[in-house]
C-alpha cells in the first residue's frame, strides 16, 4: 500500500505546476471557464443569510497540501456570514483511513490545529498515515490520547460520516481535489482555474454574488 501511495503522490506531483501562485489574476470569472454550475443545486446546512463554502479534499493530495495555507489565509479574511466546511475524499478504498482520520480529529475537537500537521507528516515527513495505528502514534506525539482517537476512529458515527462523504462526492460530481463548492451550486478549484490565487479570486466573486443574491 505504501508503494502504491508513493507512486500516486509522485504522479500527482508531476501535474502540480497548475497550482503556481503567480498565475495571472482572474478579472471576470466565467461559468464554464473559471467555475461551473451544478445541474442540481445541493442542499446546504447553514441558516438563511449564511454562505456555505465546502472544500472537497484529501490529506494525501499534493495539490491540497499546497493549497492549504492559501485557503487558510483566505478564510481569515472572510466575513462572519461565510461558513466553511470540509468533506474528505477517498477515490480508492485504501485511502478511506484518511477520511476516518479527518472525522476523528473533528470529533475530538482538534482538527483546526492538526490538519496542517497531518499534511506535513504525509508530504514532508513521508509518513503516509495509512492505518489507524500509525495515525494514533502520530497523534499521540501531538497531544491526542490514543484510546480516545481509536474510539472516535472506529465509531459508528465515523462510519456514517464516511457514507455521507461518498453521497456528497457523487451529488457534487467530484472528480478531482481540491474542489470548492459555494452554496451547494457553484464549484471551482485549481484544476479549473489553473491557479491558486485565481481560485481564491473566483471564490471571492462567487461569495460576493451569492451574498448580493445575484446568483
Amino acid at each position: 500500500m505504501t508503494s502504491l501511495f508513493r507512486t500516486l503522490i509522485a504522479s500527482l506531483a508531476l501535474s502540480a505546476a497548475f497550482v503556481a501562485p503567480s498565475f495571472a489574476s482572474v478579472d471576470a470569472p466565467a461559468d464554464g471557464k473559471d467555475y461551473k454550475t451544478l445541474p442540481t443545486q445541493q442542499s446546504v446546512s447553514v441558516p438563511a443569510g449564511k454562505i456555505e463554502v465546502t472544500e472537497f479534499f484529501w490529506y494525501g493530495c499534493p495539490h491540497c497540501n499546497e493549497f492549504e495555507p492559501h485557503l487558510e489565509a483566505w478564510l481569515k479574511k472572510q466575513n462572519p456570514d461565510v461558513v466553511f466546511k470540509r468533506v474528505p475524499v477517498a477515490f480508492q478504498p485504501q485511502f478511506v483511513p484518511h477520511q476516518k482520520l479527518y472525522h476523528a480529529v473533528v470529533e475530538l475537537g482538534v482538527e483546526p490545529q492538526l490538519t496542517p500537521k497531518i499534511f506535513n507528516e504525509i508530504h514532508v515527513q513521508k509518513d503516509y498515515l495509512l492505518t489507524p495505528e500509525a495515525q494514533a502514534d502520530f497523534l499521540a506525539k501531538n497531544g491526542v490520547d490514543k484510546q480516545k482517537f481509536l474510539a472516535a476512529y472506529n465509531s459508528f458515527a465515523n462510519d456514517s460520516m464516511v457514507k455521507r462523504d461518498e453521497q456528497m462526492i457523487a451529488d457534487y460530481q467530484i472528480d478531482g481535489v481540491p474542489t470548492l463548492a459555494v452554496q451547494g451550486k457553484y464549484e471551482t478549484g485549481p484544476g479549473i482555474t489553473n491557479s491558486l490565487d485565481g481560485t481564491l479570486k473566483v471564490l471571492d466573486f462567487l461569495v460576493a454574488q451569492v451574498r448580493a443574491k445575484k446568483m
